[in-house]
């Protein structure tokens, strides 16, 4: 967490690099609102990140995100009640969408831990939404949509014009973040995204009542009147990260595949992994998920890692129910849940940032000249990585990156239209925006049943039928 904060300083220090077409780390309109906020005045409920392990949905600012000391930006601090307002067009291809339905990813569990660099408290969270266009900015006019049309938000921040966004690939986008320590780690940058850090850009995201959505008339796709937002939100994200996962790992007719994490993603990887003609599909996790996942696909195979018997490994008992082992390996978990004490420890001391367990696991599990797909989250070093058992099988390790939403979203848009593909397998709950810093905890400990959540805020329509009733918590 020390590591992740210092890392604001350096980027600030050093400065950004100035090639990103857009304005970057407007986190919260209420860092400006003169700038930033709606001529109105009006304000709105978001969920902002307060620290390791702490959210908060508030009305009104009860922190700010930045305290002004001697003309400079002092980070963390408990300051004067500060408004949160209603974002406003800040550039001309700008469009204001007024939420009405939004998530909770796994993803967003690594900025609670404080595992994602580079987050200020006041950061409003949330990468995958959708709703109603409230104003489009002038140079966003006329294009595929106009004010009061329901919409989904990609959850990167493309541009469209630049090489990658030509070929579709549009999480590599190298005109909307500007991230100078992003560069130096990775070798370059991939595209803003909305509230996941100034790592990525520091956007306002969609855990909120409104967004700002840059490129507005490029990152928001319509939606017909025949698919609800319980269905096409998840379009932002977990649907097209799931298809990416299965198509960039070369999933084909009679595979066997084996996925390594049975939430939102995993589930759906697996979905995918028989629509793309698998033979037979093993996910490895533990608790209730796997039984969660056994009920939507009786013919999916589950190993629970924490029930395996004496000397056996999670490679033992994959090579004991396929010969050889599975063709496809699958990662849809993330770095930061360590197994072992070495790595448990050794993140603690800030000594890797991420662990290669499941990576290694992966690796000796395949089978010989097979492929091995990393989805879920991993942002820096790992120690103990099996480089040896990688060269010498011959196994092709992929980083399947974030995945380009604009490249499958139409596609998948109309397998969701036609019947082909249903989100709601995933979702079970449905809950209250002003209740979302409690999801959270609950989401994080896997209590409740809680696979995938629709949050609904005060702009949400009725629920559409068969999606579930709303689950309050603070009654």
């Amino acid at each position: 967490m020390a590591t992740a904060q210092a890392a604001t300083y350096v980027e600030r220090a050093a400065g950004h690099e100035g090639t990103s077409t857009l304005q970057q780390d407007i986190s919260n309109p209420a860092k400006d609102a003169q700038k930033y906020a709606d001529p109105s005045g009006a304000k709105m409920k978001a969920l902002v990140w307060m620290g390791k392990n702490k959210v908060e949905v508030v009305p009104l600012f009860k922190r700010s995100c930045i305290q002004r000391e001697n003309g400079k930006d002092r980070l963390g601090s408990d300051v004067t009640i500060v408004e949160c307002p209603k974002p406003r067009i800040v550039e001309d291809r700008d469009v204001i969408v007024k939420v009405t339905g939004t998530t909770v990813c796994g993803s967003d569990l690594h900025l609670l831990h404080g595992a994602i660099q580079q987050m200020e408290k006041g950061d409003i969270l949330g990468h995958e939404f959708c709703g109603v266009v409230e104003s489009i900015g002038p140079k966003a006019m006329g294009k595929s949509f106009k004010v009061g049309d329901r919409v989904v938000a990609s959850f990167q921040i493309a541009c469209g014009e630049c090489v990658y966004c030509k070929d579709k690939l549009s999480s590599q986008c190298e005109r909307t973040s500007d991230n100078t320590i992003q560069t130096t780690m990775y070798g370059g940058r991939v595209a803003g995204i909305f509230g996941y850090s100034h790592f990525t850009g520091g956007f306002a995201g969609g855990q909120a009542e409104y967004v700002r959505v840059p490129y507005g008339d490029v990152n928001l796709l319509k939606l017909p009147d025949n698919v609800p937002d319980e269905k096409g939100l998840y379009l932002s994200d977990v649907l097209c990260t799931a298809w990416h996962a299965v198509l960039d790992t070369g999933v084909h007719k009679g595979h066997v595949v084996a996925i390594w994490g049975a939430g939102p993603v995993g589930q759906m990887t697996a979905d995918f992994a028989f629509h793309c003609g698998a033979s037979r599909v093993i996910v490895i996790d533990k608790n209730w998920r796997l039984d969660f996942l056994k009920s939507k696909y009786p013919n999916i195979e589950t190993i629970d890692y924490t029930k395996l018997g004496k000397g056996e490994s999670v490679t033992t008992r994959l090579h004991t129910m396929v010969h050889k082992g599975p063709d496809v390996c699958i990662e849809c978990a993330a770095g930061e849940y360590a197994k072992g004490w070495a790595h448990y420890f050794e993140m603690l001391l800030g000594m890797e940032t991420d662990t290669s367990e499941i990576i290694n696991e992966m690796i000796t599990s395949c089978k010989g000249f097979g492929s091995c797909g990393v989805t879920g989250v991993y942002v820096g070093y790992t120690n103990h990585f099996n480089i040896g058992a990688l060269m010498e099988r011959g196994i092709r390790l992929i980083g399947n990156g974030q995945a380009p939403v604009h490249k499958y979203w139409h596609k998948l848009l109309k397998k969701v239209e036609d019947g082909e593909i249903d989100p709601l397998k995933m979702v079970t709950h449905r809950v209250l925006l002003e209740e979302l810093d409690e999801v959270y905890h609950k989401f994080d400990k896997r209590e409740d049943g809680m696979q995938k959540v629709f949050v609904q805020t005060q702009y949400s329509f009725a629920p559409a039928p068969g999606t579930p009733a709303v689950t309050q918590f603070k009654l």
